[in-house]
């Protein structure tokens, strides 16, 4: 698989920055004090920093987090865009609108109000957006952290189709998921993994540019058997970490 994700990048790309300019910053936002200790603890296997600086990230970009969930990634990223960049958050952001965003410091994080609808379908595990428009464009990054697996082909579409869209010439696109053995058919331990082969496929079809990947999260030991919340694999699951660009 990693030979193969070589032989897919179309340049090289440096994982370590100039003079890794956000460093400063991220580090800050991971010791602030009103970083609940539940987050804390998944940071040595999350790897913020160095999955950000992979990605290309700078303090003054105009970035967009989809899906944020509960908003472990939101909390690193506002206070490291907040004095010269912006962070947009869209779809799934109930629950940070409830929470991370009522809270001192995230003030300027704008939350973008789209008709994507985020809604379950009839399929366990499996969650559907209607047609929609992010209302931003000329972005200069857009990131998603474990969520593709969520959608089917048809959701995935309209979400990375958008985020084309929504991006800059240049623009880029940071994705993280859960990896499912290659064109493994779906069975209920695999529901919440991707076959990451088939997200390289897909994003190519869109237009995107393959930039590069990082083993940062690469697990030698998750045998992609089991269910990702299985005590055997919770917390320790192979995750690819993909680089796109929008030409």
């Amino acid at each position: 698989m990693r030979a193969l994700l070589a032989l897919l990048s179309l340049t090289a790309f440096a994982g370590t920055h100039a003079a890794n300019e956000i460093d400063a910053k991220v580090e800050a936002a991971l010791a602030a004090e009103s970083r609940p200790a539940a987050d804390r603890a998944r940071d040595d296997n999350r790897l913020p920093l160095e999955t950000l600086n992979f990605f290309g990230m700078k303090d003054n970009m105009r970035v967009l987090e989809i899906i944020p969930g509960r908003g472990w990634y939101t909390r690193v990223l506002a206070p490291v865009l907040a004095e010269n960049g912006t962070l947009y958050v869209a779809i799934g952001t109930d629950r940070i609108k409830e929470g991370v965003l009522t809270e001192p410091g995230f003030e300027k994080v704008e939350l973008l109000e789209t008709s994507a609808n985020l809604r379950r379908s009839d399929q366990r595990g499996v969650y559907l957006v209607d047609e929609f428009d992010f209302g931003v464009t000329a972005l200069d990054m857009a990131v998603t952290f474990r969520n593709l697996h969520n959608f089917d082909k048809a959701t995935r579409d309209r979400i990375n189709g958008n985020v084309f869209k929504a991006l800059k010439s240049g623009g880029l696109y940071g994705v993280i998921d859960h990896t499912r053995r290659h064109m493994e058919e779906d069975n209920p331990e695999n529901r919440r993994r991707i076959d990451p082969v088939l997200v390289v496929k897909e994003m190519l079809a869109h237009g995107f540019e393959f930039v590069a990947y990082s083993d940062l999260h690469f697990r030698a030991d998750d045998e992609l058997e089991y269910e990702v919340g299985r005590r055997s694999v919770s917390g320790n699951t192979d995750r690819f970490t993909f680089l796109f660009r929008k030409p």
